[in-house]
């Protein structure tokens, strides 16, 4: 292991962050990392690369954890990694499977309409999936270490915030609406609540879709469920406070990104969340020594061409040294931030990612050095 980012004592490391800003690639490097160094390693990647899918061997189905093979790379004894992807529709479909007070009610979910139509669309399934697929890895206990690449979010909260979403859903008014009885309504409910049923009522008669039915179906099957979600819901947010949670949040040196990293800061902070660590990827390599250009037998006109191009490079290496001390003034002082070097391509072996673990390194400030 490097001394970049100390795993030790840690049984869960959560990568949070934006889109586009290479956290899978991440994850799985510091994922094999950890397992080359002697640990038993779960990563769960969310959206890989093809050539970061061929590299974990995870073609196809790869839903459950698969053992990687780490041959000629040198790792430690009892090291071994495991690599799976995240398919939310599996992952809800073996909640409702577990946790159905019946299997005729598990059986009615599974198979409705409505369940089949939004079990990938609803707003946050996949962020909930994510936390319910490493609670069930993590109560497993195979792994002495769980890696977790969260689906892309524009806020923290979008997946922080993902179990108490998926309750404030099923507990809404509507909800509790669409699954009244009619004697029901008439003593639970107001007019407004009348008529909202009744624009769907009308609606299905125009369509001939039964939606009003479907959907009755859909919310009444959860009857019986509620309790189970809540309680893992509750168990999620515990695993997220738990000392033994690294939170990793990760982004890159652009300015938009770091503005974006700043924001996860302050909602992790509103919550009460430690952030572990800041992982900022695709950092420029140090500037040439321009002494080189001109000690070099080159023509004039060469030479005027890459004194150009190496003021190019040098005003945007500044600009990411400006945008990294405002990422380091946003920070609490204990927070190391962990310089990844920019890859020319995606990783397409294990040891061309082992390569790019390898380049984690503390920032240091100012200079630029790593």
């Amino acid at each position: 292991m490097s001394a970049a980012l100390d795993l030790a004592g840690y049984r869960l490391v959560i990568c949070l962050g934006p889109g586009g800003v290479g956290k899978t690639t991440f994850s799985a490097g510091l994922a094999l990392e950890a397992a080359v160094g002697g640990r038993r390693v779960d990563v769960m990647t969310i959206d890989p690369a093809p050539r970061l899918i061929d590299a974990l061997g995870l073609e196809g189905d790869a839903a459950e954890p698969r053992v990687v093979d780490l041959d000629g790379l040198r790792a430690e004894a009892g090291g071994q990694l495991r690599a799976s992807r995240l398919d939310p529709k599996r992952t809800f479909d073996d909640l409702i499977a577990r946790h159905a007070p019946s299997a005729a009610a598990r059986d009615a979910i599974l198979a409705g309409r409505i369940y089949q139509n939004l079990s990938n669309a609803l707003a946050g399934v996949a962020d909930y999936m994510a936390m319910e697929r490493v609670l069930g890895l993590y109560r497993e206990g195979a792994a002495e270490l769980i890696v977790l690449d969260t689906p892309p979010a524009h806020e923290a909260l979008d997946f922080l915030d993902a179990p108490r979403r998926m309750l404030e859903l099923m507990g809404s008014r509507a909800v509790a609406l669409l699954s009244a009885s009619r004697s029901l309504m008439r003593t639970r409910f107001g007019v407004l609540d009348l008529a909202a049923r009744a624009v769907l009522a009308a609606f299905d008669r125009l369509t001939g879709l039964h939606l009003l039915a479907d959907v009755q179906a859909f919310v009444g099957g959860f009857d019986g469920m509620y309790e189970g979600f809540a309680v893992r819901a509750a168990a999620a947010e515990e695993l997220l406070r738990d000392p033994a949670t690294l939170i990793v949040l990760v982004t890159t040196a652009e300015q938009e990104r770091v503005a974006q990293a700043q924001e996860f800061v302050g909602a992790l902070s509103d919550r009460g969340l430690h952030l572990g660590a800041v992982a900022v990827n695709r950092l420029m390599d140090a500037v040439p020594d321009a002494t080189a250009i001109a000690r070099a037998k080159l023509p004039a006109v060469l030479k005027r061409k890459l004194r150009r191009n190496l003021a190019n490079f040098t005003a945007l290496k500044n600009r990411e040294l400006i945008a990294l001390e405002a990422l380091r003034a946003s920070l609490p002082p204990a927070v190391p931030i962990i310089a990844a070097a920019e890859l020319k391509r995606e990783p397409r072996s294990l040891k061309e990612l082992a390569a790019f673990a390898g380049s984690f390194a503390t920032h240091e400030g100012g200079d630029g050095s790593r």
